[in-house]
């Protein structure tokens, strides 16, 4: 396949004096790749159900897999267990343990999310006091989004679906910005061949272009002394360092400096006008995919969003319901789009300010809509960390679980148990969705565009 790597992209790598032309090539042509997951630290399992290698040395709770499973036929997986995601990108975490932004409640953005690694990664290491906005400017990868923050399970979430831009009516609103830009995708290459043949040198220009339009029609709505982590996917230094040197001219913006083990295989570059620090992942090096990141912090007076100024609405939701089915504290329960929502109480001001300035896809935890005096369950609800431990489940083994997952009528043997009303269906001992049992039959409730496919 060395044949087939882009010989400008080659060309331009073999100028940088650390760069390995022979090892590059070689990696490529090797089609073995790594698998690699990271694991929710709300939702306790038996970790020997994986075939875990050895841990990720740049991320806690990160792991490399002997090899990759069909994921589709893991219930852990669809239970929000663990996240399939590339080693990589994982240095996210190692960047908000060293910058200490996980020892207190901060707000956070996560500015082009989907499918949702980072965010959910950002749910696992921030404080659990902390409030994560989501983004995602494609509708339907929004929706993807959303999928995957529900499984993680944390209420302290609002998933966006708008333009960048959007976030500049926020200014100086949070303390973190991810800004994982869409790219020329060459770091791809090892994993992707496909990738190959979509890449140009104008594909870069344009890439760069719009990663400076997205940062520039955003970039207000970080704090002064907050942080930016910006990365791709890309080796091309024209959508990474040079896309750092200009940040650095125009946003007064300074170059943060993580501490990296020698022994990680990250090779730490600088950039050419301002030598900002950079960190960069070669598939030759590490065990992971290509991938670029720098950090930098806001040094110029950002004028604040006032929050406590915005009006909250009057609200009419049923508190009392909400915690028959969930545990209330510390939040509140509201209605949105005619379901019923919980979220923190220490952000409703906060709730309010993103509902006038963004469309939101989802806000905390959906728990189900409202019907008379009663609850119709919502699946989120059963993923939720905080369902009321008390509600009755039941224990499928796996070939029953596969049967619900791909929401058929259980088995004669499930469907003898002694059940009645709304049951938590439960595997390894964690929840997965919803039954309810009849008198004369139960009710598969696993949502129907979640379904597994018969494989």
């Amino acid at each position: 396949m060395s044949n087939k790597l882009p010989v400008d992209l080659v060309r331009h790598l073999q100028g940088d004096p650390q760069f390995d032309y022979n090892a590059f090539v070689s990696i490529h042509d090797n089609e073995q790749k790594t698998s690699s997951v990271r694991i929710n630290p709300k939702k306790r399992f038996d970790l020997s159900l994986l075939d875990i290698d050895k841990n990720i040395p740049w991320c806690e709770g990160g792991f490399y897999l002997n090899k990759r499973p069909v994921f589709t036929l893991d219930p852990l997986f669809h239970a929000g267990c663990y996240y399939s995601q590339e080693a990589s990108s994982m240095f996210l975490d190692q960047v908000v343990r060293q910058l200490k932004l996980n020892v207190a409640p901060i707000r956070a953005l996560d500015l082009c999310s989907a499918p949702g690694g980072k965010a959910t990664l950002l749910n696992a290491v921030l404080h659990d006091d902390s409030l994560l906005v989501a983004n995602e400017i494609i509708k339907s990868r929004a929706a993807i989004l959303r999928d995957n923050l529900v499984k993680w399970g944390n209420s302290n979430v609002v998933v966006s679906n708008n333009d960048p831009a959007a976030f500049s009516r926020l200014p100086g609103y949070f303390d973190l910005a991810v800004i994982d830009a869409p790219c020329s995708g060459s770091g791809m290459f090892h994993k992707d061949h496909d990738a190959i043949d979509e890449w140009s040198i104008a594909n870069v220009k344009l890439c760069s272009e719009r990663q400076q339009r997205i940062i520039a029609s955003s970039i207000a709505t970080v704090k002064t002394g907050g942080y930016v982590f910006y990365s791709t996917c890309s080796y091309s230094q024209e959508e990474n360092e040079d896309i750092v040197d200009w940040m650095i001219d125009t946003f007064d913006l300074e170059p943060i400096t993580v501490s990296v083990d020698s022994s990680w295989g990250i090779q730490e570059t600088l950039s050419k006008k301002y030598n900002a620090a950079s960190y960069r992942f070669y598939p030759h090096k590490v065990s992971g995919e290509g991938f670029f990141c720098a950090v930098l912090r806001k040094t110029g007076l950002q004028e604040g969003f006032a929050v406590k100024k915005i009006k909250v609405e009057k609200n009419n939701a049923p508190q009392s319901l909400a915690s028959k089915w969930a545990d209330m504290s510390g939040h509140y329960s509201f209605l949105y789009h005619d379901l019923l929502h919980i979220f923190p109480s220490v952000y409703e001001h906060d709730l309010a300010a993103l509902q006038k300035v963004l469309y939101l896809k989802n806000a905390g935890t959906e728990i189900g809509r409202v019907v008379g005096n009663d609850l119709v369950p919502s699946h989120d609800l059963a993923l939720s960390n905080r369902i009321h431990k008390d509600i009755p489940f039941l224990n499928l083994n796996l070939e029953d679980m596969l049967t619900y997952l791909r929401k058929e009528s259980l088995s004669t043997t499930v469907n003898r148990e002694e059940l009645k009303g709304w049951i938590i269906v439960r595997y390894k001992g964690v929840d997965l969705g919803w039954i309810k049992a009849m008198t004369n039959r139960i009710n598969n409730y696993y949502p129907k565009e979640a379904r597994i496919a018969n494989l």
